[in-house]
């Protein structure tokens, strides 16, 4: 029997503006999940379940008080532990900050509060978000929601893995090289990369850096899209944002993709990408390309050794914000974030040079590419998941991995374009696991794609073998 926690957060949200249901049963059934499947997967790590009922009381009232009510009013919300939630423990999955206690909001997590969010919920990430495999020395790991024993990815697995198993309607995420978009496929689940600056990040230390973005998640787009159009919107600490029409975002309609041109890529040219993978791409998104106008194979420009563009650049981020931590307390930093670190330490002020020229020339060359196309389709990660007590994949095909980022290349090909992502599932493979595809869209045309996402969305739920798979509750109650 579908129970409250289950519905989707857009009819959550309507039920509540006409009284149908109460905020306080709403977060009753969400805690009655939580305690049943969280012992399992460890999505959710804190958690305030006094102040969370405090809020759905109060949000009760304003309901009953005929009060004008936010977006999110009622809905409890997962918040990724890199992000500062006021009074509840926000560790970044750092032993440095195990016990650390924030006294004011970030942002986003402010924003969602204003529109009536909940968000007194914490989801699992690894150390500052370094490594894409959810686990850390904190918490311990977080288990892919349809297999336990294997991940659910990162950095955004917690926010993934409670959205999967209807523990919480609504989890934010952040997104360097896929943080968010390979946890969402990996869990079955929808995932936003939006533009650079389209969602505000104003504790950046790197502001003007394009790499990291914060977005929203959700079963399902028009859910997502609900948390997007609160989180969006312009902030003068962060000199890449501007004013966004949240509006447009909030209730995408489906779009017309028989009028669409659309270009799909196996790899982007240089990704490498497990066998497995490939031959679902291929089934997946040849049961689905009769849908459009004109689809066809090609790959973007993504010029002279991208890998070593990113790695470059993701490297003097990190030297950037945690040099100081790897050289006075070395101890409680993990391998992932040291990695990056020392690496970051190898490259010269001509290193960092090229890697920004070939970084814009990127760029640059996907505008004219993206001129061409209304989107572009590519899988979503190049492998299937695996055991969650490995860092990460050594090798692809027998053949071994330049670095421990290098089997997300995939996606961080993409970030490097500047333009957003959206991540959809599609189906699973021979052993139940979920597959998730990647649509990009061209530069802050976020509605535009959130309707061609709902469009798909709607499309491949009458698709054999491409709707959206569930994980079994049963199962995971019972382990």
């Amino acid at each position: 029997m579908t129970e409250l926690c289950d519905l989707s957060a857009v009819e959550l949200s309507r039920r509540i503006a006409r009284r149908d249901i109460s905020p306080v049963e709403l977060l009753d059934s969400c805690l009655t999940r939580i305690e049943t499947v969280n012992p399992t997967l460890n999505a959710v790590v804190a958690a305030d379940e006094g102040e969370a009922r405090k809020a759905a009381q109060a949000a009760e009232r304003a309901v009953l008080a005929g009060e004008e009510l936010g977006l999110l009013h009622g809905l409890p919300i997962g918040i990724k532990d890199l992000n500062d939630t006021a009074g509840l423990r926000t560790t970044y999955g750092s032993q440095l900050f195990e016990n650390h206690v924030p006294e004011e909001d970030a942002l986003t997590v402010a924003r969602m509060r204003q529109a009536g969010g909940i968000p007194w919920f914490k989801t699992n990430t690894p150390e500052y978000g370094a490594g894409a495999n959810t686990r850390n020395f904190v918490y311990g790991a977080t288990g892919n929601p349809f297999n336990p024993e294997l991940t659910c990815a990162g950095s955004s697995g917690g926010s993934a893995v409670a959205l999967a198993t209807s523990m919480l309607p609504l989890c934010n995420g952040s997104d360097l090289g896929g943080s968010l978009r390979t946890p969402a496929a990996y869990c079955g689940v929808v995932g936003l990369r939006p533009t650079p600056g389209l969602v505000p990040k104003e504790g950046s230390l790197a502001a003007y850096a394009p790499l990291s973005v914060e977005g929203p998640m959700g079963r399902s787009v028009s859910d997502l899209a609900l948390l997007l159009s609160v989180q969006a919107g312009e902030d003068a600490r962060d000199p890449l944002s501007r004013p966004v029409d949240t509006a447009a975002m909030a209730a995408p309609a489906p779009a017309d993709l028989s009028s669409l041109r659309v270009a799909f890529s196996e790899d982007l040219g240089f990704a490498p990408m497990e066998a497995e993978v490939l031959r679902l791409f291929r089934e997946r998104t040849g049961a689905f390309r009769h849908l459009f106008a004109d689809s066809f194979d090609r790959d973007p420009e993504m010029g002279e050794d991208p890998n070593r563009v990113f790695e470059v650049l993701r490297a003097v981020g990190f030297l950037g914000a945690h040099l100081d931590k790897v050289r006075q307390t070395p101890d409680k930093v993990g391998p992932n974030v040291t990695a990056n670190v020392e690496l970051g330490l190898t490259y010269s002020a001509e290193d960092v040079a090229w890697a920004n020229v070939r970084h814009t020339q990127i760029y640059r060359r996907f505008l004219s590419f993206m001129d061409e196309v209304d989107v572009l389709i590519a899988p979503a990660s190049s492998v299937q998941p695996f055991d969650k007590n490995e860092w990460y994949p050594r090798e692809i095909n027998g053949q071994p991995l330049q670095s421990y980022i290098h089997w997300v290349a995939i996606a961080y090909g993409l970030t490097l374009t500047g333009h957003p992502v959206l991540c959809l599932p599609c189906g699973s493979d021979e052993k139940g696991l979920p597959f998730g595809i990647q649509i990009v869209g061209r530069r802050f045309e976020e509605a535009k794609l959130l309707s061609i996402g709902l469009a798909l969305e709607q499309a491949l739920a009458g698709v054999q073998g491409c709707g959206r798979p569930v994980p079994d509750l049963s199962f995971l109650a019972a382990r």
